[in-house]
């Protein structure tokens, strides 16, 4: 027997029934991987949350790239007009704390076990700071791209719920067109949209299809 796929995006929209029947929003830490996959989830979570968006991405595969793209994230939130205000914290950047964990999986196929450790490391790094700082939820951007196993990340942010104690938000935000979304705010925010998630791995692997962007 096949097991039912899960609706995140259903679970997504009974916990902000329930916070709205409450009366109360919530402070969220918000894991980015960059400005255009924000985009969306800003617009439609700041309606609910307090949002700060952590960016924390030891996987780009150099500082200047790195460097753009959280400009890129700190201009977006500036320029959005969001019902609750919006923050800015930016995690430590150690591209060799990557390089490590990806080390013996080199051979691994784009979406494969190195990207589930690499979700692993972003989210904990999340889910620690969140725990830290007393946050309410955490989640991650990370579901919006067609590219990503939302299945995968609500399973590592379950499991990390469960050991740190600190509520994570479950999501699908490719679902109700959010990914088609999030490309109409990158253009109208005048965005740069990278063609490749992060990491050398993905970039040797985005070279081979050229114009598609993430």
């Amino acid at each position: 027997m096949n097991k039912t796929k899960e609706n995140y995006q259903k679970k997504l929209e009974k916990i902000i029934k329930n916070l709205e029947k409450d009366g109360i929003a919530p402070s969220l830490l918000l894991h980015s991987c960059c400005a255009p996959c924000s985009t969306y989830v800003i617009e439609y979570l700041a309606n609910y949350f307090y949002i700060t968006v952590f960016y924390y991405n030891p996987n780009i595969d150099d500082d200047i790239e790195y460097k753009k793209r959280a400009k890129e994230q700190q201009k977006l939130i500036l320029d959005m007009d969001t019902k609750y205000p919006v923050k800015y914290i930016e995690g430590s950047y150690d591209l060799e704390k990557f390089n490590k964990m990806a080390r013996g999986l080199d051979t691994e196929p784009e979406g494969g076990r190195r990207c589930t450790a690499c979700y692993k490391l972003r989210l904990g790094e999340t889910a620690r700071y969140a725990k830290m700082n007393n946050y309410d939820f955490f989640t991650t951007t990370l579901s919006i791209s067609p590219l990503k196993d939302a299945s995968r990340l609500n399973e590592i942010g379950r499991q990390l719920e469960d050991r740190l104690g600190v509520r994570y938000l479950y999501s699908d935000f490719k679902k109700k067109n959010g990914y088609k979304r999030s490309i109409e705010l990158s253009k109208i925010y005048d965005l740069y949209r990278q063609d490749y998630c992060g990491c050398s791995y993905s970039k040797l692997s985005s070279s081979k299809k050229p114009n598609e962007s993430i």
